[in-house]
């Protein structure tokens, strides 16, 4: 179905003659000739218009329409122009009109347009340059910005009044350009291809962005500011924005950069820090003045330029002198803005990297610190804590919205390897540490937040390699806290050795023994009291009996002397316990064993609560009123300087319950000991402490756990050799600390003593032929 109409319709403004046309249908299933498709009944009113049959007129009145036109066109498209129009727009409207449809005279009033229009831009090109004489670029740039929208409105006005030639004759022959990209065209190639015009543009813009960079403000009102986007306008307006400016701008943002950071490092002396602040306040500069003023394309490409003039080839200097202040000032947000930047110029890994060694130097430096080992841990916990935070907050990857992986492992492997640093000791103190938050407990803590502290510590554990120290050393504090009923919650206590055992050490399975030997003895205690008649002194004995396998304590081959009463109410406990069990032995460390005492001093009677040690030798003053050192030996005979240490715990300690002659902090074997009747405390129950030995518990701990792992190496070696039969001194010593690292990772110059020391035992011989070979000996 197809619709034709014969005459060019004129209508009023608000005519319905389009919506009342009545149109013919014609039915019997015609197609469309071209298409070869049905046309719907319902379809959209298509209104083709052919031809336009004007009034008759004469070859002159066709010509002289022509004329006044063209004598038109080059009235409006000269700048500056003061001649009127010979006519009214309407007029050049209908003479276009007539010229075009009745007198067939398109193709001239285009040409004449063509000309019109190149004579009209080289004269705009010639005022333009003789404009850069005047010196002022950025008021040429305001030239070339008003020349630019003068043109561009007569370009309308043109557009408009040649309505016929526009939308009649070009529509009909194919190839030929409408007005508007016919004068654009024209423009560009008679002013924006010429180097005399795109360099003074260029000179402006540098001008201008020298100034806003130097003395200019990020204000919207800045006049001059303005004249650089009513430019990017008409650049965009003309297809040629990324070529003549975006470009240009962001090689000058370049240069400009790369100049500024020389002078600011080697001129101003700016240190890695500073500058790295500089940076990051002249990129957000930029990025505010170019989404102000540029196209939205240009940002990212300032910004880009920006860093690349500031930071490329700078990168390993900024990192390495800046990481080191960033991270002391414990602010995140400043740790942000480097991460921005670098992650920026794709240098992520440098950052890293000195991240990584940063956090390795500082926590080898807490491990090495012998004269602050009191709060290493403290140190080591609130470093970590940062370091976590700066994941958390400074270092996230703008995908994942995550801590940036790569940065986590190095904080993991900073932390693993800052503890090879000192062996054993950070282990020792871990679980020193542990001790004192179990004994202290969590006080004004949930549950929950008393747990993560704990998890915190643990953290710590991870990244050491000594796992047989903290073991020891918290199966140790742990017995005690057990046995001296120090521990805060058993139920923390038990839930600490699962976590232990689940997670870190499967060896951490003692605990349950320990805590079910606890619950028995208390258990064969009552049973004990109850047997005995009410009133009796022997219901204050309190007796824990332990299987040695499972607790930390080594039979004493000398021990103290205890009082004959107190020596028959162990005896009566002995006899008690053998008629439990049959065939069991029961030894007795005194060492651990605590006693409270009831002391008469002349002002007020006090409760001492004391070792068993200091209680045997306070016991002995009932008796006298003053004892010799070697009277004191005599009646306890305790190691001499076991002795010496409770005497000086007792006499020349804070708390003085006894008095010495002559006085002095030293214990000689000439020296008077007597109970001091005078002493004063304001606490009613008063805790005197014991005095540790210079070969303190550490110490002999410590010289445990290196027998052990000699033994432990021994086994390992010989059940390595048993299985292979032959090895060379390099696949023995890979298989032996692969063996034993859940336990300890050994020193190659140790496992070269045990492999000789089992040559020497006949475990082991040497290949006749290779000596670095080793065999098995059945």
């Amino acid at each position: 179905m197809s619709y034709m109409l014969f005459r060019l319709l004129s209508l009023p403004a608000k005519s319905k003659g389009f919506t009342t046309y009545q149109h013919t249908v014609i039915d019997g299933g015609s197609r469309d000739r071209v298409k070869g498709k049905s046309v719907e009944k319902d379809g959209p009113l298509t209104v083709q218009i052919h031809d336009f049959v004007a009034g008759v007129q004469d070859r002159a009145a066709y010509d002289n329409s022509l004329a006044r036109v063209k004598h038109c066109l080059k009235v409006m498209l000269t700048k500056g122009s003061k001649e009127l129009l010979p006519t009214t727009y309407e007029g050049v409207y209908n003479d276009c009109r007539v010229v075009v449809c009745a007198g067939t005279k398109g193709a001239v009033l285009y040409n004449a347009l063509v000309i019109e229009l190149d004579r009209s831009c080289c004269n705009l090109r010639y005022e333009l340059v003789k404009a850069t004489e005047d010196g002022d670029s950025l008021e040429w740039l305001n030239r070339f910005v008003q020349v630019c929208a003068w043109f561009e409105g007569q370009v309308m006005l043109v557009r408009a009044l040649l309505a016929y030639l526009d939308r009649v004759y070009v529509l009909k022959n194919t190839g030929l350009l409408n007005i508007h990209d016919l004068a654009f065209t024209s423009f560009k190639r008679h002013v924006l291809d010429y180097t005399t015009i795109i360099d003074p543009i260029q000179t402006g813009v540098r001008d201008w962005l020298s100034w806003e960079r130097n003395d200019g403000t990020l204000s919207r009102e800045n006049p001059r500011r303005a004249y650089v986007q009513d430019l990017v306008s008409h650049l965009v307006n003309h297809s040629v924005y990324a070529v003549v400016f975006e470009r240009f701008v962001g090689e000058q943002t370049l240069a400009y950069f790369s100049e500024e950071a020389e002078k600011k490092i080697h001129q101003e002396g700016f240190t890695p820090e500073r500058f790295l602040e500089h940076t990051a306040r002249r990129v957000a500069e930029e990025r505010t003045r170019a989404l102000v003023v540029f196209q939205t394309t240009t940002v990212a490409l300032v910004e880009r330029a920006t860093r690349r003039g500031l930071l490329e080839g700078r990168l390993d200097w900024l990192a390495a002198g800046a990481i080191d202040p960033l991270m002391k000032a414990r602010g995140t947000d400043r740790l942000d803005t480097a991460y921005t930047e670098f992650a920026a110029m794709e240098g992520l890994n440098i950052l890293c990297r000195e991240f990584k060694i940063y956090v390795q130097n500082v926590v080898a430096n807490i491990i090495k610190d012998t004269d602050h080992e009191d709060v290493m841990i403290e140190k080591l916990l609130e470093f970590k804590t940062f370091c976590e935070g700066a994941l958390q907050n400074a270092f996230i990857d703008p995908q994942t919205k995550q801590p940036n992986r790569e940065f986590s492992y190095a904080l993991t492997d900073a932390f693993a390897y800052g503890f090879k640093a000192r062996k054993n000791k950070p282990a020792e103190l871990i679980a020193k540490h542990l001790d004192r938050l179990m004994r202290r407990g969590q006080r004004d803590m949930s549950d929950a937040e008393f747990d993560k502290l704990l998890d915190s510590v643990l953290g710590l554990y991870r990244y050491t390699d000594d796992k047989d120290v903290f073991r020891t050393f918290y199966h140790r504090a742990l017995s005690r806290r057990l046995l001296l009923e120090r521990s805060a919650s058993d139920d923390f206590e038990k839930a600490m050795l699962k976590k232990l055992q689940e997670n870190y050490d499967p060896e951490f399975g003692m605990g349950d023994h320990m805590f079910n030997d606890l619950v028995l003895s208390r258990d064969l205690l009552h049973e004990y009291r109850n047997r005995l008649p009410d009133g009796g002194s022997r219901h204050s004995l309190s007796v824990m009996v332990l299987q040695r396998s499972y607790w930390p304590f080594a039979s004493r081959k000398k021990d103290v002397d205890l009082p004959l009463w107190m020596q028959s109410e162990l005896a009566a406990y002995v006899a008690f316990y053998k008629s439990k069990h049959q065939g069991r032995k029961l030894d007795w460390d005194h060492s651990i064993g605590t006693a409270t005492l009831k002391a008469r001093f002349s002002p007020v009677t006090k409760e001492l609560t004391v070792s068993l040690y200091q209680a045997v030798v306070l016991l002995l003053f009932n008796e006298s009123v003053e004892l010799g050192y070697k009277q004191i030996l005599e009646a306890t005979r305790m190691d001499e300087g076991e002795l010496k240490r409770i005497l000086q715990s007792l006499a020349c300690a804070n708390k003085k319950v006894l008095k010495k002659q002559p006085v002095g902090k030293d214990i000689d074997e000439t020296d008077v000991f007597y109970f001091n009747s005078e002493f004063t405390d304001p606490r009613a129950k008063v805790h005197i402490n014991s005095i540790q030995a210079k070969e303190n518990e550490s110490t002999r701990t410590q010289s445990h756990i290196d027998s052990d792992r000699k033994h432990y190496l021994d086994a390992a070696i010989v059940r390595i050799m048993k299985a292979k039969k032959e090895l060379t001194y390099e696949q023995l010593k890979t298989q032996t600390v692969e063996a034993v690292k859940s336990h300890f990772v050994p020193e190659v110059s140790v496992i070269k003593q045990r492999v000789a020391g089992l040559v020497e035992q006949e475990y082991l011989r040497r290949d006749e032929d290779d000596m670095n070979r080793y065999i098995y000996v059945a």
